[in-house]
């Protein structure tokens, strides 16, 4: 079997992580992240910017009392920039780091729906080469005529990695 036979085929083999995922809209693809990480879905709203920080951290929010950083991931993901129009929402998520839970933002186009995933169904990420780093992705799932990509959110915007610190409650 050559190389690009196994890639294929580890490709192409169930990683089942199943359960339900919040769908979502960034340029046009769909991405989804686990319904249980997130904590509120909200309009879109002008943040407050922090100096000398990433681009990828268009700010904070006060969330009830708890400030929360915006992060945009078209910009963490090395997407093409978008303008927030009417229908961009935040996506309030619970991340995980070496510090506890964490709260954390996201700025997408919309949302799309609610999907039940069963665990068979989620194909690992294809090795795309070291150009693209595939380690945000937990895996791929066809949704009718979509292809979602499901992320994970512990890993994509972690605060440690990000040098966010902000913490739940």
């Amino acid at each position: 079997m050559t190389p690009a036979e196994t890639t294929v085929s580890e490709a192409e083999t169930s990683v089942g992580v199943g359960g339900q995922y919040l769908s979502f809209t960034l340029g046009g693809e769909d991405y989804g992240v686990d319904i249980l990480r997130v904590q509120e879905i909200k309009g879109w709203e002008a943040v407050r910017p922090l100096p000398d920080t990433p681009d990828y951290v268009k700010g904070v929010l006060d969330l009830r009392g708890e400030i929360v950083p915006i992060i945009d991931p078209r910009t963490r993901l090395k997407l093409d920039h978008a303008e927030y129009t009417p229908t961009t929402v935040t996506i309030v998520l619970t991340v995980e780091s070496k510090r506890g839970q964490n709260f954390v933002g996201i700025v997408v186009d919309g949302v799309s729906d609610v999907l039940d995933v069963p665990g068979d169904d989620v194909r690992a990420a294809p090795d795309l080469g070291t150009h693209i780093n595939t380690k945000y992705i937990i895996g791929m799932v066809t949704q009718g005529e979509r292809m979602v990509v499901l992320l994970d959110v512990d890993k994509l915007f972690n605060p440690d990695e990000l040098g966010l610190q902000v913490n739940v409650g």
